[in-house]
């Protein structure tokens, strides 16, 4: 004879089904959200709501009704995005040039902007005479520099990836500036009573110390870099994502620029939640502000 498994109560069940809802419910709102909006966008470029409303309204429902040339329905951006990645593959030269230029311009923005930061930020003199420099660029919008950039750099790659490295560094010199400023003091005094060099200082301490912010620095970088492509690629170019959006702007081909715009979101999106889930990982503690410069 088998035994039959009993059935779990009913309130149990419930419970259970309560439980999983609890925890999807964030997931299924903003799915509804996400849906909602399409459809809405649907209707307007399909012009579904004035020719339901026209019987009530009239010639005022026209309105609600807007050209493709304006704004192009969601099933016609997916049509021209399955076209441009899985037929002609046009999108994947454009993306791939695009990023290099991003990859290119964080390894150059990193590389000056981390050390030069952890330094500033480091001593209290130098400190005093980069901050109201970091305040300035920080409240400059570095898109004004683009003509300059032009004639310092002339146009093509090069000035592509100057743009975006301009762009990429002020956030990732800021941070940086303020992590070593939450370094816990014990154990500065600590390292100093031991004898510690300031290189093992940096190496040991202030770096590992300075990690969650400089992740932070580097979620800003991204969306700071996603406007530097679109952007910098004004300035000449015969490929890449910003160039795929300003020819299209230009001939009125609305669903490719949607393609190219969503494209970057996807990818800023993308870059930030795997810095995001490596900063979570990293982030033990972050310390109050404590001026223990020398």
């Amino acid at each position: 004879m088998t035994a039959v498994a009993p059935t779990p109560p009913l309130g149990h069940r419930r419970s259970r089904l309560r439980d999983a809802y609890i925890v999807s419910e964030r997931g299924l709102f903003g799915a509804l959200s996400i849906v909602l909006f399409l459809v809405a966008w649907e209707g307007l470029s399909r012009g579904w709501w004035a020719n339901l409303l026209h019987p009530l309204l009239g010639n005022a429902a026209d309105s609600l009704r807007i050209r493709p040339i304006f704004l192009a329905a969601p099933t016609r951006i997916a049509e021209i995005a399955y076209q441009l990645y899985f037929v002609t593959g046009e999108m994947w030269r454009h993306l791939g040039l695009s990023g290099l230029e991003f990859l290119v311009a964080f390894a150059i923005a990193a590389a000056l902007g981390i050390p030069a930061g952890l330094v500033s930020g480091r001593y209290k003199t130098l400190s005093d005479a980069t901050d109201p420099l970091l305040a300035a660029l920080n409240a400059t919008p570095q898109v004004a520099f683009l003509p300059l950039v032009v004639l310092w750099v002339g146009v093509g790659l090069p000035a592509r990836i100057f743009i975006i490295a301009l762009l990429m560094i002020v956030p990732i010199l800021i941070n940086a500036n303020a992590a070593v400023r939450t370094v816990d003091p014990k154990l500065l005094r600590l390292a100093k009573s031991v004898g510690a060099s300031e290189r093992q200082v940096f190496r040991t301490i202030i770096l590992p110390a300075s990690a969650p912010f400089l992740l932070a620095a580097v979620r800003l970088a991204i969306g700071r870099g996603m406007v530097g492509i679109v952007v910098g690629e004004l300035y000449g170019g015969a490929i890449g994502v910003g160039v795929m959006i300003n020819r299209a702007g230009a001939t009125f081909h609305t669903a490719e620029v949607f393609v190219g715009v969503l494209t970057i979101v996807a990818v800023g999106l993308i870059l930030s939640e795997i810095v995001r889930r490596v900063e979570r990982r990293v982030e033990i503690w972050r310390p109050q502000a404590v001026d223990q410069r020398p």
